[in-house]
């Protein structure tokens, strides 16, 4: 099977899909913990300054993995 390309393409675009729904699940969690830390008492504003960094940091894998896997429909 180690020939076969179109299902090597598949693996890859299976594993693409799975990583870009675990970025995803991560930056929402990542949403959910920063209002929860900003909703109540004194605010860590560094704590929250790092898991924004990390929210666009996990942004910009999703966007490269979703053009990655949507051929370029505007040409």
């Amino acid at each position: 099977m180690s020939g076969n390309s179109g299902n090597e393409n598949m693996d890859e675009q299976e594993r693409l899909q799975q990583k870009l729904a675990e970025l995803k699940t991560e930056h929402r969690d990542l949403d959910d913990v920063i209002d929860r830390l900003t909703e109540k008492g004194p605010v860590d504003l560094i704590q929250v300054q790092r898991l924004k960094k990390r929210k666009l940091v996990l942004k910009d894998m999703i966007s490269k993995i979703e053009s990655l896997l949507l051929p370029d429909i505007i040409a």
